[in-house]
């Protein structure tokens, strides 16, 4: 496979990557930055209404003290209030260890799996006989793909090592966290890979067909033409241990952690989703799962026999909101998620954040410290 080799650095004080300082908490009832655009990049929404955490139908939640988190030792729903300060981990600090990054392209005429396709140019509007479809127009299109591995100073050269998948990337922010949770010997020395998108975003993009295609094609696209690159451009050796392997993201990144997990549960047991796309964002249509990624709270998990998945997630209450269809609430599809969750049976943590938007980068800064911690619970830290 070809690949374009460039950068290998050091990751000292938020320099790599163009690392934005951490922004100060919103105000009660402020707009905040990560509620105003749309995912991948997309130009601004229009913002979804506050929806109220006490709703009717909505999941019996613990109310946290303003500003606080919930315990990572804790399973069940949780309300986080209006105020976001940033955890004091997401601070670069020089008195513990730094992780060094490696980065690297892929380019989509070397994948067997992602050749690479754009939605046309033009407005999307909604099948006239069918409001849950949509008319779209989608041809080929090559991409280069940005990879970013993140290899902590603790990890031993030759030893097998836990690590973690997270969508759109790169992600500073999580580089950041693990040098700072890692030192405190709160989360195990893993690995962390940091995967950009195929461009594009929404249905008939290249995000949108590896996203939120509800299938084991980008797990299987992760597993055979990624992993075997990080081993070998970042000289470390991966896990085959799914107790060992956790998927994280954003939005229809957060969709596909859970996709990649539920249909490889044997290569993945922990999962981490910030305003998870669980809504019916898939196309092309497939008729085994209508609904897109919907179907996970309206019909998969709850008839199909648990899986070892251990998953934390969390939903702004200004949360996307499109009322073409009834399949288009994210808040309403988190909400869902929880209950049938719950009613099954699963190890999970449900964050419903107040004042807060899509992927609300305040609330990431806040709460991605112990949402790490909850996800690795009971691995082995040494």
């Amino acid at each position: 496979m070809k690949m374009r080799y460039f950068a290998i650095g050091l990751l000292f004080g938020g320099l790599m990557m163009g690392q934005a300082p951490i922004p100060a908490p919103a105000a009660p009832g402020a707009a905040t930055p990560g509620g105003q655009a749309g995912p991948g990049g997309r130009g601004p929404r229009p913002q979804a209404p506050a929806r109220d955490p006490h709703t009717p139908g909505y999941v019996t939640a613990k109310e946290l003290p303003d500003g606080a988190n919930p315990s990572p030792k804790e399973d069940g729903n949780f309300i986080m209030g209006p105020t976001h300060a940033p955890a004091p981990e997401m601070t670069v600090r020089e008195d513990v260890p730094h992780g060094e990054i490696f980065n690297f392209v892929m380019e989509s005429a070397d994948s067997k799996f992602y050749p690479g396709i754009a939605r046309e140019p033009g407005p999307m509007t909604p099948d006239p006989t069918d409001p849950t479809k949509m008319l779209i127009k989608s041809s080929p299109k090559a991409y280069t793909r940005k990879v970013a591995v993140y290899v902590p100073k603790q990890y031993v050269k030759g030893t097998v090592a836990p690590f973690i998948v997270g969508a759109d990337g790169p992600d500073q922010m999580l580089f950041t966290v693990l040098d700072n949770l890692i030192a405190q010997k709160r989360v195990p020395a893993m690995i962390a890979i940091s995967i950009g998108n195929g461009s594009g975003d929404g249905q008939g993009s290249e995000r949108g067909l590896e996203y939120d295609t509800m299938s084991g094609k980008y797990a299987e696209f992760v597993e055979a033409e990624v992993l075997p690159l990080v081993e070998k451009q970042a000289g470390v050796k991966l896990t085959k241990d799914p107790e060992a392997r956790a998927t994280m993201g954003g939005s229809s990144g957060g969709s596909a952690a859970l996709i990649m997990a539920w249909y490889h549960p044997e290569l993945y047991h922990r999962v981490l989703t910030y305003s998870g796309t669980y809504v019916n964002q898939q196309w092309p249509l497939d008729p085994a799962s209508p609904h897109g990624a919907w179907e996970f709270h309206e019909n998969v998990i709850p008839k199909s026999p648990v899986k070892p998945i251990r998953l934390w997630m969390q939903v702004g209450d200004r949360d996307n909101l499109t009322t073409r269809d009834a399949y288009h609430d994210w808040v309403l599809a988190n909400e869902n998620m929880a209950k049938v969750l719950a009613a099954k049976g699963y190890h999970y943590q449900f964050v419903f954040s107040q004042n807060c938007g899509h992927t609300d980068r305040a609330v990431k800064v806040q709460s991605l410290p112990e949402a790490l911690e909850y996800v690795w619970a009971g691995y082995p830290v040494k």
